[in-house]
């Protein structure tokens, strides 16, 4: 069994989030944490939980212009190319029975929509089997920092995913 984590983050808040929930899964099966840019095109065979998470932008996933608006707002990106939305927008339909669910990062406010609710919708309508529902991890600012206890929120939220996947499915042969 191995979990696949895909983030895009701009300013390394996404990524920090990312990384905690890797190491959470960790308690359960092996986890590789990847930035979307160096993603693979396909989920590998041997994937049976994947987590894709961004920043919210614009209400929803980002797209060039708001990467390109954020990018103005920092010395250095984390996520220089491709977002999660070009990414699962290239993704081939789920060829195996692949857990998935969605995260992301957003300010607190009543209005800030969510790019993991879009992401969902996207795996969903690629055949993924949602095991779990999206998550949201709050900034204080567009740019960071986390709120206090996120990232420990989000190993424990690892922690769960990998237990509930690992207890439903049977390992899979690594390729």
């Amino acid at each position: 069994m191995r979990a696949l984590v895909v983030y895009e983050s701009m300013f390394g808040n996404t990524e920090e989030i990312a990384r905690a929930i890797g190491e959470g899964i960790e308690a359960s099966m092996r986890a590789d944490v990847v930035e979307v840019g160096a993603a693979p095109d396909t989920v590998p065979a041997d994937v049976t939980l994947l987590v894709v998470g961004g920043p919210t932008h614009a209400f929803s996933m980002s797209w060039p212009t708001t990467r390109r608006d954020a990018g103005q707002r920092a010395t250095t990106l984390v996520s220089r190319g491709r977002g999660i939305r070009e990414w699962l927008g290239s993704l081939p339909a789920a060829t195996a029975d692949t857990a998935a669910t969605t995260f992301d990062t957003r300010v607190t406010s009543r209005v800030t929509g969510s790019a993991a609710r879009a992401a969902s919708h996207r795996l969903d309508r690629l055949g993924y089997h949602l095991t779990a529902a999206f998550t949201s991890f709050r900034v204080t600012d567009v740019a960071g920092p986390l709120v206090d206890g996120e990232v420990d929120r989000a190993r424990d939220w690892g922690r769960a995913l990998g237990a509930e996947v690992a207890a439903r499915r049977p390992s899979r042969p690594s390729s």
